[in-house]
This record gives C-alpha cells, sequence and structure tokens, in this order.
C-alpha cells in the first residue's frame, strides 16, 4: 500500500474523529451551563417591575434559569417561587341558562321547523281550495256588456278567451236553444247563458286536465295531450274524453253579464250535439272525426 493511499483514508477518518469531537464538547457545554440568553425585552421588564412591598419576591427569569442550571450541577442555592394564587371559588351556572342542552335545542329546532314548513303547506291547500271572494278565478267575474262580448268574439274568429277566470267565451246558435233546453242536460244557469247567445266553458279538459286551445280552422277546441275534441259550444265529438267541456253560470243584469266561476258545472255526456256543427276545415290535432 503507498503513502497516497494510506493518506486518502487516514484523512477522512480524521476529520470524521474531529467531527464527533467537537459536537460531544459542545453537547457538554451546553448541558453543564444551560443558562440560556435572554431577549433584551425580556431582561428590561425584570428591571423595571419593581415588587410589592407586602408580596414574596417574584424571581425573575434569569434566576430561575440560573437555580436549574445549578441544581443540574448538584449545588447553588434553590430559588423559592412565590405562591399560587388561590383557586376561585366554583360559582354553578344559572339553571335557566343551562336548562336547553344543544341536543335539546336542534331537536326543538327541527320540530318548529317542520310545524311552520306543515303550516305553511296546509295554508296553501286551504287557500287553494276554497274560492276567492274579491275576484278573480273561484268568485263571480264581470265579463262586460253582452254586445262587447259577442263582437270580441267575432273579433277573435269565434272563440274568446279570458285569462282572469279561466274560460273560453263562444256563441250559442239562438235556434240551436230549444234543443238544448229540451235536452236535460244543462242546468239553468248555463242556459241563461246559451238562451242570450253565449257559452262560458272551462278551458281544462275533462280528460286529464290539460288546457284545450281552440282550432280556427275546423272551429272546434282541440286538445293537444290526447286529441280529445268538442265542438265550438263544448259538446264532445272524439277523443278519450268522458265528457264535454265542463262549463260555468252566467247571469246577465243591465247587459252586464257575470260568469260565476266558483261552481264548475259538468260538461254535457257523450253523444250531446244541440247545435250539429262539424268540422269547418282541417283539425289542428291529428286523428279528428
Amino acid at each position: 500500500m503507498t503513502a497516497a493511499t494510506v493518506l486518502a483514508i487516514a484523512i477522512p477518518i480524521i476529520v470524521i474523529v474531529a467531527a464527533v469531537g467537537v459536537i460531544s464538547a459542545a453537547r457538554r457545554r451546553d448541558t453543564s451551563d444551560a443558562t440560556g440568553s435572554l431577549s433584551r425585552e425580556t431582561r428590561k421588564r425584570d428591571r423595571g417591575e419593581p415588587g410589592l412591598p407586602d408580596a414574596p419576591h417574584e424571581p425573575s427569569g434569569r434566576e430561575v434559569e440560573q437555580a436549574a442550571a445549578d441544581a443540574r450541577r448538584g449545588g447553588g442555592t434553590a430559588v423559592m417561587l412565590a405562591e399560587k394564587a388561590p383557586v376561585a371559588p366554583y360559582v354553578p351556572p344559572d339553571p335557566e341558562a343551562v336548562a336547553v342542552t344543544r341536543r335539546q335545542f336542534f331537536n326543538r329546532g327541527i320540530v318548529v321547523l317542520m310545524i311552520m314548513a306543515l303550516s305553511g303547506f296546509g295554508a296553501a291547500v286551504l287557500a287553494f281550495l276554497y274560492p276567492r271572494r274579491g275576484g278573480g278565478f273561484g268568485s263571480k267575474i264581470t265579463l262586460g256588456k253582452l254586445e262587447d262580448i259577442k263582437a270580441a268574439i267575432v273579433q277573435n274568429d269565434g272563440f274568446y278567451y279570458v285569462p282572469e277566470g279561466r274560460m273560453w267565451v263562444t256563441a250559442y246558435p239562438q235556434d240551436a236553444y230549444p234543443k238544448a233546453e229540451k235536452s236535460g242536460v244543462y242546468v239553468a244557469p248555463v242556459l241563461n247563458g246559451m238562451k242570450n247567445g253565449i257559452n262560458a266553458l272551462y278551458q281544462k279538459c275533462p280528460h286529464l286536465g290539460c288546457r284545450v286551445p281552440q282550432c280556427v280552422t275546423s272551429q272546434w277546441f282541440e286538445c293537444p295531450c290526447h286529441g280529445s275534441q268538442y265542438n265550438q259550444v263544448g259538446e264532445k265529438k272524439g277523443g278519450p274524453a268522458p265528457r264535454g267541456m265542463d262549463r260555468f253560470g252566467v247571469s246577465i243584469d243591465n247587459d252586464i253579464v257575470t260568469a260565476d266561476t266558483s261552481n264548475v258545472f259538468l260538461g254535457p255526456p257523450i253523444g250531446t250535439n244541440t247545435t250539429g256543427q262539424e268540422a269547418e276545415g282541417p283539425h289542428c290535432i291529428t286523428g279528428g272525426e
């Protein structure tokens, strides 16, 4: 083995041994002289805080650390720490403040919210079912003068829609009224409108409740949902509907027409055809007669 090889091996070994020695000496020094170094602010506070004349001496941070270091060395004078302040007496909380636990609070809150939700739903259902008396659907609606209504029917190609009452108003032929009265399928409030040449029809299809639009080409009502068809006065002509279109009673006082939407009268049975009106043009819904 050459000298260069010996030096190459010996130098790292010497460096490692020296490093271990330095680290060990530093650890021993830290252990034997662990007084630490206080910050400038801490030292300033220790010097500037005078002790109370009647209170025991409160040792500074430096004194505590020095006493701990002396104790580790096996000598020195122990530092007497000030007595701890007495424990504050237990004061029971107000019973009203702890009467409800968190779980009880959440449970009661959930119950209250459920009651409020059900109350709101019930009020909405009652408001929907109870007829409104202040106007609008579910009450008596003034349609206007009889002559103006007939003019509006002609102007709208035979179908006059009243959105406030959810109804269609159509003309009823005067010569067909005796047949309608003799048929016995119409009640007096409905016949009262027919006698004066008008018909107030509920917009909902008796089949499944779809809104029935008019078909200008056929001059019929034709339901887009399932193909039920009715002539211009709401008598059934085809489709799955169980009867003709439902209708409202009409009253006329001093030429002013009023429709009572609080009471819906069932439409005429299948086979009723008091006007004899057939389709006057192409159907808007396929499958018509």
